[in-house]
């Protein structure tokens, strides 16, 4: 048995923004709230990176259209003791869309963690 962070990303539908920075903090705030309300306050909540197509360099992940931003948040979880990648990626999907509701969740990294570092 192992433990593991997994990192996801959730597409996070903001309505009636004017700006970027709005927007992500709308984002942040709701996901941060929602997952607070399911006592999981250990899923850290950060806007996600985005490389530019044209330069390579990073930037928010987030877009507005029509007064509507959709951004990507970056979730973190820590996993103990699962069984392996395949398992702690089950939990972490498990314990977040629980509380995430219809938003999109997608698996970016998982990582093994050291038990000795904690």
């Amino acid at each position: 048995m192992s433990n593991y962070l997994v990192a996801m990303e959730a597409a996070w539908l903001v309505r009636d923004v004017d700006n970027v920075d709005d927007a992500i903090g709308v984002a942040v705030s709701e996901a941060g709230k929602r997952l607070n309300e399911q006592d999981k306050e250990y899923v850290e909540v950060e806007v996600g990176v985005t490389p530019c197509p044209a330069c390579g360099e990073p930037f928010d992940s987030a877009f507005i259209a029509a007064d509507t931003a959709l951004v990507g948040l970056l979730l973190e979880i820590e996993v103990f003791n699962a069984d392996g990648e395949n398992h702690a990626t089950r939990i972490a999907k498990s314990e977040v869309g629980g509380a995430l509701r219809d938003v999109p969740l997608s698996v970016i990294e998982v990582a093994e963690t050291d038990p000795e570092a904690e």
